[in-house]
């Protein structure tokens, strides 16, 4: 697999030939093969563990995939992937997986109600494109140059040589596109090559992009208007880089009957303020808990400041969780921000 960037100082080093060789001997050898993400899956966190699971299940293999939500629902954006038959509540998960291999989990903690099972594993597969991935599990394949971690799914799905039919390529694709933002972020020769393959195998970008991005519940403008009216500008925040944050609370929501997953997209809005490198929405979820999303333009380091407060993710764009007020919440994270 042909690198996209150098990795980032700290991170986990590329998967070595031995990893990729150990990764396919163990997978190729197991008879059933436990699939987790992580909670509140995005695109590429189910699209990989969906397209992997297909792959995996057309060539002969009992597959069994979850991830560990208390609330366990696939988000409404992704609901017309295929391969959603081999989701499984968390609590039909197997205790005691011989062969668990986890996708775009940076830590065992992101696993949630699934963590134990991790633990348990005979073998862990992390598969990973996170810099700030801890190393958790027995085997990595953890790439923070990869643009997503669909990136890498591809990659051992040809090493282990099962087909890519449209079903597996839609999930694929759909991993890959929302990670880079619809091709406006990691966007290299490599990237692209994949996306061509991938639209080979017969999907249709056009229609996956009108289900990702072409469509919200009315409600959501309530949220959204609600979110900007409480909108902050700090100039002289993040190093004089500025700094423009907001939140979401449940009353938003319940008000406007909208579920935690609709509100994804109120950082993407957020972040096009100029006079702002840094952009943060608090929202708050059904138990009150606060989830933090932080986007950079690449001034700021964002992941280095959100692992500092338990979260991760990349320099521009990661998350972290708290149960603090808002305003506790940015004065515990203002000060990170720095260049």
């Amino acid at each position: 697999m042909t690198r996209e960037a150098p990795p980032p100082a700290g991170a986990l080093p590329a998967p070595s030939e031995r990893d990729w060789a150990r990764a396919v001997e163990l997978i190729a050898s197991a008879d059933r093969v436990a699939l987790a993400c992580h909670v509140s899956p995005d695109g590429d966190a189910l699209g990989s563990m969906l397209g992997f699971g297909l792959a995996l299940s057309r060539a002969g293999k009992a597959v069994v995939a979850s991830f560990g939500d208390r609330r366990f629902a696939v988000p409404r954006l992704l609901r017309f992937l295929p391969g959603q038959e081999l989701l499984v509540d968390p609590s039909d998960y197997p205790a005691e997986p011989p062969l668990m291999v986890t996708l775009d989990a940076s830590t065992v903690e992101r696993l949630g109600l699934l963590a134990p099972h991790a633990g348990r594993a005979g073998e862990l597969v992390v598969v990973d494109h996170h810099a700030s991935n801890t190393g958790f599990g027995s085997l990595h394949l953890v790439d923070p140059a990869a643009a997503a971690t669909s990136v890498l799914v591809e990659e051992l799905v040809r090493r282990l040589g099962l087909a890519v039919d449209v079903d597996v390529a839609t999930c694929l694709y759909t991993a890959l596109v929302t990670d880079t933002g619809s091709f406006k972020y990691s966007t290299t020769p490599q990237v692209h090559a994949l996306a061509a393959r991938l639209i080979a195998a017969g999907l249709r970008p056009d229609e996956i992009a009108r289900e990702l991005w072409d469509g919200a519940p009315f409600g959501y403008l309530t949220v959204l208007g609600a979110a900007a009216g409480r909108a902050t500008l700090e100039p002289a925040a993040a190093g004089g880089h500025g700094l423009i944050w907001t939140y979401v609370t449940r009353a938003d929501r319940a008000a406007a009957g909208l579920p935690y997953d609709e509100v994804e997209g109120v950082i993407d809005v957020v972040r096009r303020v100029e006079e702002a490198d840094v952009a943060v929405v608090l929202k708050e979820d059904d138990t009150g808990a606060w989830n933090v999303s932080t986007r950079s333009k690449g001034a700021v380091d964002v992941a280095r400041a959100c692992s500092a407060l338990g979260g991760g993710g990349h320099p521009r764009a990661a998350g972290f969780s708290a149960r603090e007020s808002p305003p506790d919440i940015m004065a515990a994270l203002r000060p990170l921000l720095s260049p």
